[in-house]
């Protein structure tokens, strides 16, 4: 280890920054966040005498110990967030393309039909998604429900409980495409239709009159291995007839789901590859743009996919959509002069006139004021331009092509990757606040059971708490609702107890029918049960686990880990690494086995920041990890675990760990801090090597809960801020104290506050009244001298 320590000016503060070189210079810039406000991305680090700019760990090096930090926004709030390329390499780009267009004129020629035959049967195929009959049974295939609650959920893990129509209709999208992935299914080579196994193919084949009613133009025949029987495989292009099939490769795929994306009413274009392929685009209200959809890959608003992952060698790529054709080859490119190169079907001059004749014919009858299209159009070219020559972002790293087997794959050289990841994360604001809550409600729950019943009881009134939930989850999640029998022992020994753990999950109970039904409800939110749910579930099969291994179930066994409180919550995280976007860093912070943090090159090494919300500090007395759901090479095996007490500043050992083992998939690990009595609000930890290192790249974990002592302290005076008294492992004194809304104690504070004064206003008026009595009764017995004396 090698410490530095760094005067960082910025503005007109300076900062002391103890640096320690083995961290990294990530860390180093979330320090300078931490210190300054200033984004890790938005970071301009400066040092010298002549002021150069500081990019790595070698730069920092060779400087003195004074550093200067601005902010890109501050510095240059024009540039906003693009990086351009140097002058020197825009220059040789924009030479590759004087030449590109140059060698066009005279080896491409002028006839543009080639490329309008190319075009126009699609023309013809996007006005089948405006049919109301193909809409409409498009939609009845859906699950709308259920994804408007995926969609609500998903905002709702980004701290959005209330958000706007477009934002809902933006995510609303994205689980569609989810969706539509886990639903299709891509087609190699179809299964026997006698037998199931597995076929060969044997050419081409004529199409009869059912396969050409939904425009089949070809079938491809194949002959199975084992009972040599032909299976037809018709390339339909009707939508209707896939909404039936669910089955095709990029073609049915794109088209499939284009119609559904039009059926709810989003801005669609089919985009045409000419170098084969098809995908999907749809106009985002909340981006303000239109947004890559690859319904294939699962992937979107990543246009650089096919350049970048799966090494295309891209030529014209072209929207076709109700209401024009447009050529969007430049959102899908960073190397435009190599595109130009290869774009011979017609010259540069005449493809904006074809493209534009053939919207004209588009528009023709359409309803919507033209103007309102134009200018769109423009907006979109300028969007275009802008970004054509914008830097790579070479933090993220885009997978080969995933779809289709991988010897045909190979044959398009379309291999690459495995994921979509990346090596420079945002900071990301954790909403766990359910979490914490849901952990603390089971403290009064596990107490009352202690005292009611024996160790098969409490894990029967346990598994009878899970069928109730089952049922509530079942019922829609804008009404969830349940009755149950009051004669139940849950319901006569237990709901007190349990009324906690209803309001952590958003519910309430009513007693029905003169007190012989209990009904179980949404209490307000219905997003905010449907967030808790999957929590709690996962929490239950965690308790009943603990509850078994117990030798006995007595009151001095009911401690951690079997209860958890004082779980750390509600903060912002920074990681070296993370998965897109299912394995992002937050993942490990949200209560349940359905996700992970995965960090793709994480098995040498990884680290995670998490930084508490305001200015709260806590003492760890305790942390919990769970393995993830599969691949037990990418667990953690050993890891640091350091504090902060200035933000970032400088750090200590609160726990190291080595050679540890996970034995099973969701598997919680549970350790005791060693350092005891350092108060932080920053914390780090180091994941130093994962079970199998050599066979492997990759990092994952499930889940990590951070749980602080009895004592919380708080950098300034904050009225927000939870002075516990209690022991974590004291679930008695928990379970008795009031939980107070965020939402709603600066309010009460001022309510009592004035309460209190009014109340110390009667009381003066009584004692004035009381010592009036008092000396009045004294003077009447002529005493109050003595009293003086």
């Amino acid at each position: 280890m090698v410490a530095r320590k760094f005067l960082v000016h910025h503005q007109d503060s300076n900062f002391d920054v103890d640096y320690d070189t083995e961290d990294g210079f990530e860390v180093f810039k979330f320090q300078l966040f931490s210190l300054t406000a200033v984004p890790p991305d938005e970071q301009k680090i400066l040092g010298g005498d002549d002021d150069r700019v500081i990019s790595d760990d070698s730069d920092l090096i060779a400087i003195s110990d004074k550093l200067r930090l601005v902010s890109i926004k501050d510095e240059n709030p024009q540039l906003g967030s693009e990086i351009v390329k140097s002058d020197e390499e825009l220059a040789r780009m924009l030479q590759a393309e004087e030449e590109a267009l140059m060698f066009q004129q005279f080896a491409v020629s002028q006839d543009s039909r080639q490329f309008e035959q190319r075009i126009r049967p699609y023309v013809d195929q996007v006005l089948l998604y405006e049919d109301s009959r193909r809409q409409e049974a498009a939609r009845k295939t859906v699950p709308v429900e259920k994804l408007e609650e995926k969609a609500l959920v998903a905002l709702a893990k980004e701290g959005n409980f209330k958000p706007s129509k477009s934002e809902l209709d933006h995510a609303f999208l994205l689980q569609l495409l989810f969706w539509f992935k886990q639903t299709f299914k891509w087609v190699n080579s179809p299964p026997c239709e006698s037998c199931g196994n597995e076929t060969v193919n044997q050419g081409m084949g004529a199409p009869n009159s059912s396969e050409t009613a939904y425009g089949a133009s070809r079938v491809e025949l194949y002959r199975c291995s084992s009972c040599s029987r032909i299976t037809r495989f018709p390339r339909y292009n009707d939508p209707i007839k896939l909404l039936e099939t669910k089955k095709g490769r990029c073609g049915e795929w794109a088209n499939c789901f284009s119609l559904y994306c039009r059926s709810f009413g989003y801005e669609t274009r089919l985009i045409l590859d000419f170098t084969d392929h098809v995908w999907t685009e749809c106009y985002s209200m909340v981006l303000g743009r239109w947004m890559h959809l690859d319904p294939c890959e699962g992937i979107y608003d990543t246009p650089l996919l096919y350049e970048k992952g799966w090494n295309k060698k891209l030529n014209y790529t072209i929207a076709i959509s109700r209401d024009g054709v447009y050529d969007v080859t430049k959102r899908y490119t960073r190397k435009w002069h190599e595109v130009l190169s290869r774009r011979n079907l017609i010259t540069e001059s005449s493809l904006p006139n074809v493209l534009k004749n053939i919207t004209r014919e588009c528009r023709k009858n359409m309803k919507i004021t033209i103007s309102t299209l134009d200018e769109r159009d423009q907006n979109e070219a300028k969007e275009l331009e802008k970004n054509l020559h914008s830097q790579e972002n070479d933090t993220i790293s885009l997978p080969g092509r995933l779809s289709g087997d991988k010897e045909w794959r190979t044959l398009r050289s379309e291999l690459g990757s495995t994921s979509l990841s990346s090596s420079s994360c945002p900071i990301r604001k954790i909403t766990d606040d359910h979490v914490s809550k849901i952990y603390d409600a089971f403290s009064p729950f596990i107490s009352r059971l202690v005292e009611l019943s024996s160790k098969h009881k409490a894990i029967e009134a346990l598994c009878f708490v899970r069928g109730v939930l089952v049922d509530l989850k079942k019922s829609s999640f804008k009404r969830r609702r349940v009755v149950i029998d009051s004669n139940e022992f849950f319901i006569r020994e237990l709901l007190p107890s349990f009324e906690m753990m209803l309001d952590a999950l958003s519910l309430k109970s009513n007693v029905e029918e003169n007190g012989r039904k209990v009904e179980i409800c949404l209490r307000d939110d219905p997003v905010r049960t449907s967030i808790a749910l999957p929590v709690v579930f996962h929490a239950l099969d965690d308790v009943v686990y603990n509850i078994k291994k117990c030798d006995e179930f007595i009151k001095s066994s009911v401690s951690w880990p079997l209860v958890k409180v004082n779980r750390i919550c509600c903060g912002s995280v920074l990681a070296s690494g993370e998965e897109l976007p299912f394995g992002i860093a937050t993942s490990a912070f949200d209560g349940t086995r359905l996700s992970k943090w995965e960090e793709p090159n994480g098995a040498k090494g990884c680290w995670l920041i998490y930084k508490a919300k305001d200015a709260e500090v806590y003492e760890l007395c305790s942390y919990e990890f769970m393995s993830a759901n599969d691949a037990p090479e990418r667990d953690p095996r050993d890891w640091v675990i350091e504090g902060s007490d200035d933000g970032g500043g400088s750090w200590r050992i609160l726990d190291e760990q080595t050679s540890q083992m996970f034995d099973n998939r969701f598997q919680r690990k549970a350790y005791k801090v060693k350092l005891q009595g350092f108060f932080t609000n920053v914390f780090r930890l180091r994941f130093l090597a994962v079970r199998d290192g050599q066979t492997n790249s990759r990092f994952q974990i499930g889940s990590i809960d951070l749980f602080a002592s009895g004592n919380v302290k708080c950098l300034v005076q904050n009225p927000y801020c939870d002075f516990r008294e209690a022991d974590p492992t004291d679930y008695e004194l928990l379970a008795m104290k009031t939980q107070v809304e965020p939402e709603q104690t600066k309010a009460d504070m001022q309510a009592q506050s004035a309460e209190l004064k009014a109340r110390i206003d009667v009381m003066k008026r009584i004692m004035m009244v009381v010592l009036v009595l008092v000396v009045g009764m004294a003077v009447g017995f002529g005493v109050i001298g003595v009293g003086w004396m």
